[in-house]
């Protein structure tokens, strides 16, 4: 079986990839988030060249291949681009071998605990604590992330004071009994992440990501010595070579890869094995409801060094307003705070015929 069409319908957000092999049967990928309109033509000129006519089911040096014909270009532009079409072929195979993802990769389908993640800052204190009580109450969330700092703040919080006023306010309506993680978003330098570290602490955080900007690993390894809580990170990190020695400095206490900014899931495989090696579990990031989480979740029912929980966007609308009508149904029903990987075959889900309608197309294919 070969690769012999592969389509993009893309708007400046989201990119879907259709990939069809010569017997006719089909998958469907994602390209990573944002951009993805640049992201589609880099696919078109810089990934599809490469997979049309290999195979279709045993493509994992496919991905090696692609990387190395195109070297010169080690981004994360390329890796986002060829996300599309392993996430794509991961599909394509569930399909035709009648399993979901998470058998093909050794797991099986079931429930994920899931943490409901804000991804606002522009939000008192006092608003994030009632709408988190709020998403306790009604979809049964026992675990919370909220950030703190500004995004690459450098010690510079989102407005004064937010940071010290929004941890005890937003945990202690919390209470005990739940799960409380908190982002930095690169946002402080060693010195102040440590002292903002010693408030979690005090106020029973159990999670501080990316405290310090990331391509400071050292800078991390600092506050993670320093602390007594997890310290997680890796979501913006996307080169095996980097993971590689991100993994052997061991800056943090769970690694957080991107399926969509690592390249796929086979690549994220390959950081979750070096992880487990190394005896560090794996919380992904995937900060969006696209097929990140999906592909996420199906990821974390397989692999033997997943971390606590799943991370869940609790954002809507007003926030993302591009999830809108992304898929049909509704893939990502919380109950009782948990999220179900489906056992249809390949991902599970079923892309909107109306926002495929609407989006840009484009076409790459063996004549």
């Amino acid at each position: 079986m070969k690769i012999a069409k592969l389509e993009t319908f893309t708007n400046e957000f989201v990119g879907f990839v259709r990939v069809t092999a010569d017997t006719g049967d089909t998958g469907w990928g994602q390209v990573s988030t944002y951009n993805a309109d640049i992201t589609c033509r880099i696919f078109h000129r810089q990934v599809a060249p490469h997979a049309l006519g290999k195979a279709a089911l045993d493509f994992d040096d496919l991905n090696d291949r692609i990387c190395e014909k195109e070297h010169k270009y080690p981004g994360s532009y390329l890796l986002r681009a060829l996300a599309g079409l392993d996430t794509a072929l991961w599909d394509l195979r569930g399909k035709v071998e009648g399993k979901p993802i998470v058998e093909l990769i050794g797991g099986r389908p079931g429930k994920l605990r899931a943490y409901a993640s804000s991804m606002k800052r522009d939000i008192t204190p006092e608003d994030e604590a009632r709408r988190f009580l709020e998403l306790r109450d009604t979809f049964g969330f026992d675990a919370f992330k909220f950030r703190v700092g500004a995004e690459c703040g450098r010690d510079i919080d989102e407005w004064p004071g937010r940071t010290d006023a929004i941890v005890p306010t937003v945990c202690r309506a919390l209470g005990d009994g739940v799960a409380k993680l908190v982002d930095g978003n690169s946002g402080f330098s060693p010195k102040r992440a440590i002292e903002v570290g010693r408030l979690l602490e005090a106020e029973g955080v159990s999670h501080f990501e990316e405290p310090c900007p990331y391509w400071e690993p050292e800078q991390t390894r600092e506050v993670a010595d320093a602390l007594a809580i997890d310290v997680a990170g890796g979501e913006q990190d996307c080169d095996l070579a980097w993971w590689k020695q991100m993994i052997k400095l061991r800056p943090v206490d769970v690694v957080q890869p991107d399926v969509m900014y690592m390249g796929g899931l086979t690549r994220t495989l390959r950081v979750t094995k070096m992880a487990a090696d190394a005896g560090l579990p794996c919380t992904p990031h995937a900060a969006n409801l696209g097929l990140v989480t999906m592909c996420t979740m199906h990821l974390l029912g397989a692999i033997p060094n997943a971390g606590k929980y799943l991370e869940f966007s609790i954002e809507g609308d007003d926030y993302y307003p591009w999830q809108r009508g992304l898929f049909l149904g509704d893939p990502y029903r919380i109950e009782d705070g948990k999220a179900t990987i489906p056992d249809a075959p390949g991902w599970g889900v079923e892309i909107d015929p109306a926002w495929l309608d609407r989006a840009e197309y484009a076409v790459s294919e063996i004549r």
